[in-house]
This record gives structure tokens, C-alpha cells and sequence, in this order.
């Protein structure tokens, strides 16, 4: 028996729950890239969320962070910004995503507040910890 070549075949096969997808454009402009495929449901439109994120501008700088305050945040999913609405309802419990946001599903012309200018692109990693 050749344990090293068995091994090594062993370390080359990446389990799916960890496995990264492909980025895919929706029809909104939203790129959504699957950073950990979760297991568990998927929310609906009516459901509450629990996450953990990170919300990062244009300039690449970070934002927000739920990982930061080591605090998760729950949000009705109706009730956030576009792109999360659209990004999360793909995931599943468990599951991690990259959501690059167009300014149309985000804050728009408005901004949000002065880390957030009026206008601009950015990026969420949403780690979907429970749906209610």
C-alpha cells in the first residue's frame, strides 16, 4: 500500500460545504459569489435573518462589521437594502457569500451616512447564521 500517493488524492478533494462557486451577475447588477455553501433553509422575503457581516466601501476600507462588535445582527429581510434582499435569499443556513453591490441596490444617491458617500459600489461577506 502507498500511503503518501492516497494522501495526497485525499487532500486534493475539497468537501462541497467549503467549496467556492463561481461569481454570478444578476439581472439587478448584484455579483453574488458563494464563499461557503450552507445546509440548512434559505430566507424568505417574510423571514428574519441572523448574520454576522462586513461591509466594505469603495476605497476598500471597512465600514461595518458585526465580526467586529463579536456581535451578530438580526434583520427582517423585507426590510434591508436591495442587494442583501436579493444576495441573501440565495444563501442557506450555515452558508457565507461576497456580495458586490451596484450603488442602485444599495444607498443610491442618498448615502447613508459619511462612511457611506452617495453613489458607490460595495461589498458585503454575509455569513447566514439563522433563519426565523
Amino acid at each position: 500500500m502507498r500511503p503518501i500517493p492516497v494522501l495526497l488524492a485525499a487532500l486534493c478533494v475539497v468537501p462541497a460545504a467549503i467549496a467556492q462557486s463561481a461569481p454570478v451577475t444578476l439581472s439587478s447588477g448584484v455579483v453574488y459569489e458563494s464563499l461557503v455553501e450552507g445546509t440548512g433553509n434559505s430566507p424568505k422575503p417574510g423571514d428574519t435573518i441572523k448574520v454576522h457581516y462586513r461591509g466594505i466601501g469603495a476605497d476598500g476600507k471597512e465600514i461595518d462589521s458585526s465580526y467586529k462588535r463579536n456581535e451578530p445582527a438580526e434583520f427582517p429581510v423585507n426590510r434591508v437594502i436591495p442587494c442583501w434582499r436579493e444576495g441573501v435569499q440565495r444563501m442557506k443556513e450555515g452558508g457565507k457569500a461576497k456580495l458586490t453591490c451596484p450603488p442602485e441596490t444599495t444607498y443610491g444617491m442618498r448615502g447613508s451616512s459619511a462612511l457611506i458617500p452617495s453613489y458607490v459600489t460595495m461589498q458585503f461577506e454575509i455569513e447566514l447564521l439563522s433563519v426565523r
